[in-house]
């Protein structure tokens, strides 16, 4: 999966900002405060802990580009990790605000892939990656907010020449003379097969830290880590709902989405299980996504809406982050019936055809809440790894909705594959929400 979003490493850009990155004294910036806090990795017997300032550091985070920072602080979140995408705001006062917050951030570093035309196997293209790599060091390094390093996301996936993985650690051993006050990595979505294991093993013996992404899986990662037999300290640098290449699909291939609260309750039981139970191995994690994106659909991995309403899968992690839930907590999602079927009957429905909807929903608060209903085309995207997707226009003028979270839809005059969407909201800024895909033949 699943940058955010996605990072397109083209050679020509690596050579203009390694051109406007001149030298160690141009670049290094000392951020509000002042000076870099040491990180480092130590071990005690079977126990791996990271020390930031001397003092024993959890990390419990989520990623984001710099967005709803404020409300992770305030949910009681003490990092967060970046994709650095050439789009996205710069590192400095994303580090600024962070700082400020009492924030830290794990800063990914861009790695070319494969599958946008890298090649491991051009030396040139290598090398102003390697000079982009030391260019970024040299200016955030010593920035107070600073945790550690991300050699980028996912360079495992779909890849085909190991020398990725060389790559990687010849960023690494450099991080670790210009650097000497930050432990380093590379988010792996980490199959766990021979083959790879081997690579980090052999190509990857520089990095202080593995980290790994998985979503359903993330239940067999013990099991994976144990198996593995790689000595060193794990992250899990993304996390969060079932996959939509993971769930149950539809007759003709739609993946099954679960409601706002069956992906929360994924959330709770996996931070319980996993992050938490393995803290020996495991030095944190950061839950993805704190923000909004689509990926398949609008809602599948946010923790927020695009209006910024705060879902159940935010209340979970201020729960697991401060051992009490929110003031306020957002409604609860408990089923989405179209034509009074679930989504898992695989619904066909007549064109231009009046179907009735509902939405069955409670609040935890007793807040009185309202509806919104959309009807969308089912998205057609086949990208992977978090690549940007369209996202597929509203299409207006099918939905009569009431105020009792009943609607009734006109089916499509057009034969295809849609989604109904739902979304309910408290008027506390805190909103639930459901789909259901269907087809029109």
């Amino acid at each position: 999966m699943k940058a955010v979003p996605t990072i397109l490493l083209a050679v020509p850009l690596l050579s203009l900002s390694a051109a406007c990155l001149s030298s160690e004294q141009d670049v290094s910036h000392h951020g509000a405060g002042g000076g870099a806090i040491p990180v480092e990795v130590v071990r005690d017997g079977d126990r791996w802990t990271l020390l930031r300032g001397g003092q024993p550091y959890v990390i419990e985070g989520a990623g984001t580009n710099g967005g709803n920072i404020a409300e992770l602080a305030a949910s009681g979140g003490n990092s967060f990790r970046n994709w650095r995408d050439f789009d996205a705001p710069d590192g400095l006062p994303v580090l600024d605000e962070a700082q400020r917050l009492g924030l830290t951030v794990a800063m990914c570093l861009p790695v070319g892939r494969e599958r946008h035309g890298f090649d491991y196997d051009d030396p040139d293209a290598v090398r102003r990656q390697f000079e982009f790599a030391r260019n970024e060091v040299l200016r955030y390094k010593d920035h107070p907010a600073l945790l550690l390093w991300i050699i980028g996301n996912e360079p495992d996936l779909h890849y085909t020449n190991p020398r990725v993985f060389d790559a990687v650690n010849d960023i690494s051993k450099m991080i670790h003379e210009v650097d000497g006050h930050h432990p380093t990595t590379t988010a792996l979505s980490f199959s766990f097969k021979e083959e790879l294991v081997n690579h980090i093993k052999q190509r990857m013996p520089d990095l202080d830290i593995i980290s790994a992404q998985k979503y359903a899986d993330i239940v067999n990662l013990p099991k994976y880590i144990e198996q593995a037999g790689i000595d060193r300290p794990y992250l899990v640098t993304e996390w969060g709902p079932i996959g939509h290449w993971e769930v149950d699909k539809t007759a003709w291939g739609a993946p099954i989405e679960p409601t706002s609260s069956e992906k929360a309750a994924h959330y709770r039981k996996n931070f319980e299980a996993v992050i938490e139970a393995h803290s020996d191995r495991i030095l944190g994690s950061y839950a993805f996504l704190w923000g909004q994106k689509q990926e398949r659909t609008p809602t599948w991995y946010g923790m927020f809406l695009k209006d910024g309403s705060v879902t159940e899968a935010a209340d979970v992690m201020h729960h697991a982050w401060k051992g009490a839930w929110p003031e306020n907590r957002s409604p609860w999602m408990e089923g989405l019936y179209l034509d009074d079927r679930i989504a898992e009957d695989s619904i066909e429905l007549e064109p231009s055809g009046r179907y009735p909807a509902r939405a069955s929903a409670a609040d935890p608060d007793g807040d009185p809440l309202t509806y919104r209903w959309e009807l969308r085309r089912e998205s057609d995207a086949t990208q992977v790894g978090g690549d940007k997707e369209e996202v597929p226009e509203v299409i207006p003028g099918r939905l009569e909705a009431g105020d009792d979270g009943r609607a009734i839809l006109s089916a499509p005059e057009q034969p295809g594959a849609y989604r109904l969407f739902v979304y309910i909201y408290d008027g506390n800024g805190h909103a639930g929400h459901a789909n259901i895909p269907f087809l029109v033949q």
